[in-house]
């Protein structure tokens, strides 16, 4: 008989929802789908800006422990 896992929700940094799936960098969560959008966007889409301010959170919080 396998293990049940239990999922986990953990709160994205991009888009502010609590998710089961994604990456951490340092110590903040990114779920898969705004991973994903991340790596798609052209640095000329609009949305661009938006992810490196939400990224640059990471290094501002990591700086200020």
């Amino acid at each position: 008989m396998e293990a049940q896992q239990t999922q986990h929700k953990h709160h994205c940094i991009v888009c502010e929802q609590s998710k089961e799936e994604g990456i951490f960098i340092v110590s903040e969560f990114i779920c898969t789908d705004c991973e994903s959008e991340m790596v798609h966007t052209d640095a000329q889409d609009a949305k661009y800006p938006f992810f490196i301010h939400q990224l640059k959170q990471i290094w501002l919080q990591q700086n200020n422990a």
